[in-house]
């Protein structure tokens, strides 16, 4: 039985490669009317794994950025109400906008990293890893159990609080701790 306040698992989607957002302006797609940012931290998995116990997940990812997670909250709705799955809301072209990556070795420890979006100028959302709900090496074990991790598979960690509406012509910036490695445009 599923109870909302006690998640025991991460609750996982997919989203295809051609969801990755290349460098150049992100185009609010003409299917929706309310696209929201879900600013979280994205890990880029260095070699093949399996069934990956927790203990050695840090094995398998070797950097690190900030990443948006965008969402067609009014199809999702609509899906969610249907008990329908949710990528025509989350899987869409350029869906995914990926920073910049930085080696471990240069961030520092995955579990106290702190990230933020801000949108023209302002900090609209901001997280440090060690307030997740799930830890990354946690839910890379998840992960692993029901799909075979790739070289190159980028893991979204989930967001904080704070997500919302982007609108044509806001200018998006990410950081991982002080570093910018996001910086576009909507259009």
């Amino acid at each position: 039985m599923h109870h909302p306040l006690n998640i025991a698992e991460p609750t996982i989607f997919m989203k295809g490669d051609a969801a990755l957002k290349d460098g150049r302006p992100f185009f609010v797609p003409d299917f929706s009317s309310e696209v929201h940012y879900e600013t979280e931290v994205a890990v880029k998995i260095c070699r093949l794994g399996k069934n990956i116990a927790e203990q050695f997940a840090y094995r398998y990812y070797d950097a690190v950025t900030t990443g948006i997670d965008f969402t067609a909250r009014d199809v999702q709705t609509v899906l969610r109400g249907s008990g329908l799955p949710w990528e025509l809301s989350k899987a869409f072209d350029n869906a995914a906008a990926v920073g910049r990556f930085v080696p471990l070795a240069e961030a520092g420890a995955i579990d106290r990293l702190t990230f933020r979006l801000d949108i023209n100028g302002q900090t609209v959302q901001q997280g440090y890893t060690g307030d997740m709900i799930f830890s990354v090496d946690r839910i890379i074990a998840f992960v692993s159990r029901y799909f075979t991790l790739r070289t190159g598979d980028l893991i979204f960690t989930g967001t904080p609080a704070g997500v919302g509406k982007v609108n044509v012509g806001d200018h998006l910036q990410g950081y991982l701790g002080e570093r910018k490695v996001l910086d576009f445009h909507v259009r």
